[in-house]
């Protein structure tokens, strides 16, 4: 599935898998070990749930990020954290629903069985993950800007098994390329020959027309040998979850995959929709009045402000939100919001860091002004100054605009054009790759986030 692209690479799969194993491995022998009959309906689905929160504290404290966790202290430290949170959530969902609990015993047992499991098992994969002839061996042809891009990201990331063997480029490498001379290995006349003499898995095309004649015999002879070719905004697209905009060609927007939503999944996202924010009203009912009532106490009324925000197919709408300024906030032009704002008031603070002055937006998802995940919706002063700087910027309405999204749970919060270039790249990702699944993913992601108080200002 596209939406997995990124998130989900095979050793992203091989880690997951192998700690699911582990997990009710852990479980299964501890009740063993206890002297418990595990093959029950009901301790399967007691065991299904303490797993699956385990899983998810595993989750939340990055341990599947296989970039964060390469450094073996980092993957001690996240473990121990994600362990000690499952003791924890699970202490407290067993004080809730006693009729979920395993045993104080079993648990016990299990966490130390599998503290000690996983801990080897990702060890030994690191190691062999990281041995040289695993990996995926990638040449670049050209060496632009995009290119060198590309490259830091191979040489950055260990989700993905691949290994840089350098660039190729006809132009002899100076000081405006910042390709250190030693990493350029021939030109295209060479290709051919250096596919054999590295055992070129990959070939990625960084070279655009404009720059240089494009190696097309050679590309064909290479792959139809078995070599993969691609273009390098496929590859960066996979590697890091957002799309290259700055050098992107209209032509490749209208050709790519993606970019279709079928009318079933429109169905499925809007039900979704209303559900969450039916459900989300009724339960957030009391942090709402309270909400309202701290920020009344503070600063009077208003407690809520209206504002107008563009929406889908650049149609505008009225949005909702609890103040988090003072009433005196903005007068005249608009202005973003800035890093350490004065006009946030102590309130505002603690609302925006745990995203309680976006629970109004819930009416404008019931209403069908925005969906619960998409790109956050922009005020058409800000909309018009981004469209004349930004390349696609227009593209972000072709959905509704959403209370999260994936850019919001990838990327800081914003406050300038460079952040809502970055933002951008994730949104059109979001919007290429548009799914209920992928929205599920983002829903879970946004948690962590709001968990961590992470990108608000």
């Amino acid at each position: 599935m596209t939406v997995f692209k990124r998130s989900v690479s095979s050793r992203s799969v091989a880690v997951f898998s192998g700690e699911v194993l582990l997990i009710f491995g852990s479980l299964a022998l501890a009740l063993e070990m206890r002297g418990v009959d595990g093959r029950t309906a009901d301790l399967l689905l007691k065991a299904a749930v303490t797993a699956v929160l385990w899983q998810l504290c595993l989750y939340y404290n990055d341990f599947y990020d296989l970039t964060l966790t390469q450094s073996s202290r980092e993957l001690v430290v996240r473990l121990l954290q994600a362990v000690g949170a499952a003791a924890i959530v699970l202490a407290g969902l067993y004080a809730l629903v006693p009729a979920l609990d395993l045993g104080t015993w079993v648990v016990i047992t299990a966490l130390c069985l599998f503290l000690v499991g996983v801990l080897v098992w990702r060890l030994a994969f690191n190691r062999v993950a990281s041995a040289r002839p695993l990996g995926e061996r990638i040449l670049i042809v050209g060496t632009g800007m995009d290119a060198r891009a590309v490259a830091r990201q191979i040489l950055l990331q260990h989700d993905f098994a691949y290994r840089l063997v350098g660039f190729i480029d006809d132009e002899a490498p100076d000081a405006s390329t910042a390709v250190p001379r030693q990493r350029v290995i021939g030109t295209s006349r060479d290709l051919l020959r250096l596919v054999r003499e590295h055992r070129v898995d990959r070939i990625v095309v960084g070279l655009s027309d404009r720059r240089g004649h494009l190696p097309i015999r050679e590309l064909m002879q290479a792959k139809l040998a078995g070599v993969w070719v691609e273009d390098l905004t496929a590859t960066y697209e996979r590697i890091t979850g957002k799309i290259l905009v700055d050098t992107l060609r209209p032509s490749w927007l209208i050709f790519s995959d993606g970019f279709r939503v079928s009318r079933t999944a429109r169905a499925v996202k809007r039900a979704m929709d209303v559900g969450i924010a039916l459900v989300g009203l009724v339960l957030a009912a009391p942090l709402i009045a309270l909400t309202a009532l701290a920020v009344w106490l503070e600063t009077g009324r208003p407690v809520h402000y209206c504002q107008e925000r563009v929406g889908e197919n650049g149609s505008t709408f009225t949005l909702y939100k609890f103040r988090s300024m003072r009433t005196d906030a903005e007068q005249g032009t608009p202005v973003w919001a800035r890093d350490g704002d004065d006009r946030v008031t102590r309130v505002g603070r603690i609302i925006r860091k745990t995203r309680l002055d976006e629970l109004p937006q819930l009416w404008n998802v019931l209403h069908g002004d925005m969906s619960f995940v998409g790109p956050r919706p922009e005020r058409p002063f800000f909309v018009a100054q981004l469209a004349a700087q930004i390349p696609f910027y227009q593209q972000r309405h072709a959905v509704k605009p959403g209370i999260t999204g994936w850019a919001q749970v990838k990327y800081r919060y914003g406050a300038s054009v460079e952040d809502a270039m970055e933002k951008l790249r994730y949104d059109l990702y979001y919007i290429k790759n548009l799914s209920p699944l992928f929205d599920m993913t983002i829903v879970i992601d946004t948690v962590k986030v709001i968990l961590f108080r992470q990108g608000a200002q």
